[in-house]
């Protein structure tokens, strides 16, 4: 904890509050915990009201955040039930964590005692979770490691995590495609992948595979990134999974293996396609310009993509052009 001087120096004039002074990280941390334990009950008390209403016309009705940076826990709760996923079942792996604040596994976590693994590739954001309760209260396993299509089997492994788990989920921001492609350790039931709608709802692409991706330098629009849904839906079939449906907000696609659909409807892009309602573009010096629609598709429509259906590069005109 940082303590300015200057309130040190205020605090030595008052006995009272510089009695506190020392206790204040403790009462903060035991604040943060009941709260925490506040919204997990919350959303366990919503995760049984989808129970009791399953099977939902839609992956939106599902919709709770806890945790997840929008609808996820929900979302996974009713897909977990539904697939009728075993105790031994309970692991998860997640990469693109950042500093686990924001994620579609810790409500698993914490709340359902999932044991898991969660890979960044910032060694700072790692740090932070390791040296939270969070890290020796659970079991979880925490990987600082840039991820790529040479590396990403290996790290599983040399993790212990191989095998069935319950959950996968991919938010890198980049190769997010060809990782789930390559990934051949782990047999997961659900599999959770951000995916970019700015690419549009009728073709099957992604940014051409480069080990060093990184979204923030690829275009300055920060658009430029992952693969469009029908991508996805494509990988998805050659694996032996179903496209289940988007959350609302259009940021993340969720998957369920065929042996497991029990009562989940399979779908199509041209059925769930929603276009993102985030506005996190950026202009030429950096800054935040709030594009909507129409217009950022205008920023990348000219840049490399993979026909995925050829394996050709191309770009998103040329192939509405030709549509």
């Amino acid at each position: 904890m940082h303590i300015n001087p200057s309130s040190l120096r205020k605090a030595a004039l008052n006995p009272i509050l510089l009695r506190f002074l020392p206790n204040y990280s403790s009462q903060l941390a035991l604040l943060k915990e009941n709260i925490d334990h506040q919204l997990i009950l919350q959303g366990r008390a919503l995760a049984l009201q989808n129970a009791d209403r399953a099977p939902l016309k839609s992956l939106e009705d599902a919709e709770f955040k806890v945790f997840s940076q929008y609808g996820e826990d929900g979302i996974l709760q009713y897909l977990i039930r539904e697939a009728g996923l075993t105790r031994d079942e309970q692991i998860f792996v997640e990469f693109g964590v950042q500093n686990y604040q924001e994620s579609n596994t810790r409500y698993l976590l914490q709340g359902d005692q999932w044991k898991g693994m969660i890979i960044d590739g910032s060694a700072a954001s790692i740090d932070l979770v390791t040296k939270s309760q969070l890290y020796w209260r659970h079991d979880l396993t925490a990987v600082a490691a840039w991820i790529d299509c040479d590396n990403i089997n290996d790290i599983l492994l040399d993790s212990g995590f191989k095998g069935a788990i319950g959950l996968l989920s991919i938010d890198v921001d980049g190769n997010d495609y060809w990782i789930w492609k390559k990934i051949q350790v782990v047999d997961p039931v659900i599999v959770v992948v951000e995916w970019n709608s700015v690419f549009g709802p009728r073709h099957a692409v992604s940014i051409p595979y480069s080990p060093s991706f990184d979204r923030l330098s690829a275009h300055f629009s920060c658009l430029y990134w992952g693969a469009s849904m029908a991508a996805f839906e494509r990988l998805a079939i050659q694996k032996g999974y179903s496209l289940i449906g988007s959350n609302k907000v259009g940021n993340n696609l969720f998957f369920v293996r065929n042996d497991r659909l029990g009562r989940l409807r399979p779908c199509s892009t041209a059925e769930v396609y929603v276009e993102s309602r985030f506005r996190d573009s950026r202009d030429q010096r950096g800054r935040l310009n709030f594009l909507s629609g129409r217009s950022r598709y205008e920023q990348i429509k000219d840049l490399d993509v993979i026909d995925l259906h050829t394996n050709q590069t191309t770009t998103l005109a040329k192939l509405d052009a030709s549509w």
